[in-house]
């Protein structure tokens, strides 16, 4: 009678306990987490839109053999979103009578690129599973594959993003970093995100593709040292004069002449970009701010040269990171049929 009352004890508290499981798994799946990277999962589509990542690589792969910069551009309009009050696809709006988007902020007129893949990314997603995903998280996949066909390393990300139904300039011309930022400028912009100073130096990174308008440095030539000082190594005298040439030549064109980022391997994502830091052949200021004199991220840029497998290791949590930035989940936002404008 004794092991019978203690085998209904166990059965009863086996029942207690799949019960309270069973509740907890309940709530788990049926919560809102209104905002929270936590929200944002990996196949998120998997039922709903299944060849996403498919159709969305491939449309990347497409514009960047046809302009290898696109990679670059659609990088950094990623960049631009996730800083402007979190990756929710603000950057793509249009403006209009009754609206003013960022397109026209400072750090984006005339500069960003890539809007018309976005565009044709969503047109061909919205004939295979319509207002299904979102431009938040078109941004953050494309950002990834351009790395990827850029010969960088690929990670997984998280979707689940809602596209804002507003923008905002100021914050644009506010939050951004500029290419003239120098490091205490740098620093705080990062930090203001909740981005630390690894996350600044490995998503720096990505300047080892891409191109730079003359207009976005020629102002910090005459200033920049070719000799050795307290702001950072000896600046290449052949590169400094070659730079000075270049953009003495485009001041008819309002200093619209593009130049690599990277003049070793302006097209392939790896460490190089670092490499040349420490050669003294940063082509933005702000790029120059990261190995000046006792900066705190020197010692970062230079174990990047060292180990190129532990920058992309970097590059790739910070990417992760930066792309959880204040995502819209759950009922805020919305999945915008046309990226340019609010349903």
């Amino acid at each position: 009678m004794a092991v019978f009352n203690l085998l209904v004890l166990l059965w009863v508290f086996l029942s207690i306990a799949s019960i309270s499981n069973n509740y907890f798994f309940i709530q788990a799946c049926f919560s809102t987490d209104n905002g929270a990277a936590s929200s944002l999962q990996i196949d998120a589509y998997i039922h709903t839109c299944p060849d996403v990542e498919r159709i969305i690589y491939s449309k990347v792969e497409e514009a960047v053999m046809n302009d290898p910069r696109m990679a670059a551009s659609l990088l950094r309009l990623h960049f631009h979103d996730c800083f402007v009050n979190g990756c929710d696809a603000s950057v793509l709006l249009d403006d209009s009578n009754t609206f003013v988007g960022e397109k026209t902020a400072v750090p984006n007129l005339n500069s960003l690129r890539g809007f018309d893949v976005v565009d044709a990314i969503k047109c061909e997603l919205e004939s295979v599973c319509p207002e299904t995903v979102s431009c938040a998280d078109i941004l953050a996949t494309a950002a990834r594959d351009s790395v990827v066909v850029s010969g960088g390393p690929g990670w997984d990300v998280p979707m689940g993003r809602k596209d804002s139904l507003s923008a905002s300039k100021t914050d644009a011309n506010n939050n951004i970093p500029a290419p003239n930022s120098d490091l205490n400028t740098l620093i705080t912009k990062f930090q203001n995100v909740g981005l630390d100073y690894t996350d600044m130096v490995a998503l720096s990174g990505a300047h080892t593709i891409g191109q730079a308008r003359c207009s976005s440095f020629s102002s910090s030539l005459q200033g920049r040292s070719s000799s050795s000082s307290s702001d950072g190594p000896v600046l290449d005298l052949q590169f400094l004069a070659s730079l000075k040439q270049l953009c003495s030549n485009s001041e008819n064109d309002n200093n619209a002449t593009l130049t690599a980022l990277d003049l070793a391997t302006p097209a392939t994502f790896d460490n190089q970009y670092f490499i040349n830091l420490v050669s003294g052949e940063a082509l933005l200021p702000s790029d120059q701010a990261l190995v000046a004199g006792n900066s705190p991220t020197l010692e970062i840029v230079e174990s990047y040269v060292i180990d190129p497998l532990a920058f992309f290791e970097d590059f790739k949590r910070s990417m992760a990171r930066m792309g959880s930035l204040s995502p819209l989940t759950g009922e805020n936002g919305q999945i915008r049929r046309n990226c340019r404008v609010a349903n």
